[in-house]
């Protein structure tokens, strides 16, 4: 009973000791593999400053690839509908720039805007952003033709 309780314990040690072994060599290759691939942007917060509704917005974000592997932009998730993101799916190479473009709908949404970006790629995720004001459009003076008349 002795040999079996020893036996039964001394593999549970053996098997909770690999498990750790296992674990550090998952955390220095993530980290290894991160340390490969890097990427800064040249800003994270675009500001529109004040725009008409109406107006276009549009804003180009910038990075550069520090690292020493490609980096591949994998997904680009706005906040909310209103944002549109654009990206190259084309592997951005060490010392390399690569762009992503984000517009934002103005129409119908005068008012502060403060609007998150998420970007996923093979080096990590990061956010940036994108914030401004929509004034209100004035109405116009003239009034709405709702004729059924066709005016030339």
């Amino acid at each position: 009973m002795k040999k079996l309780l020893f036996k039964m314990t001394f593999c549970a040690l053996l098997f909770m000791g690999a498990g750790t072994i296992s674990q550090n060599t998952y955390a220095q290759t993530q980290q290894t593999s991160q340390e490969k691939s890097t990427f800064e942007f040249e800003t994270e917060t675009y500001d529109f400053g004040e725009l008409n509704e109406g107006d276009e917005a549009k804003a180009e974000f910038v990075f550069v690839n520090n690292g020493t592997e490609p980096i591949v932009i994998t997904n680009v998730r706005p906040s909310c509908g209103c944002t549109t993101p654009y990206y190259s799916k084309d592997p951005v190479e060490p010392g390399e720039k690569g762009v992503i473009h984000a517009s934002y709908g103005t129409k119908g949404r005068p008012g502060h805007f403060n609007k998150r970006i998420t970007v996923n790629t093979s080096a990590g995720d990061k956010n940036i952003y994108i914030k401004g004001k929509v004034n209100k459009a004035p109405q116009s003076s003239a009034p709405a033709n709702n004729s059924m008349l066709k005016a030339n």
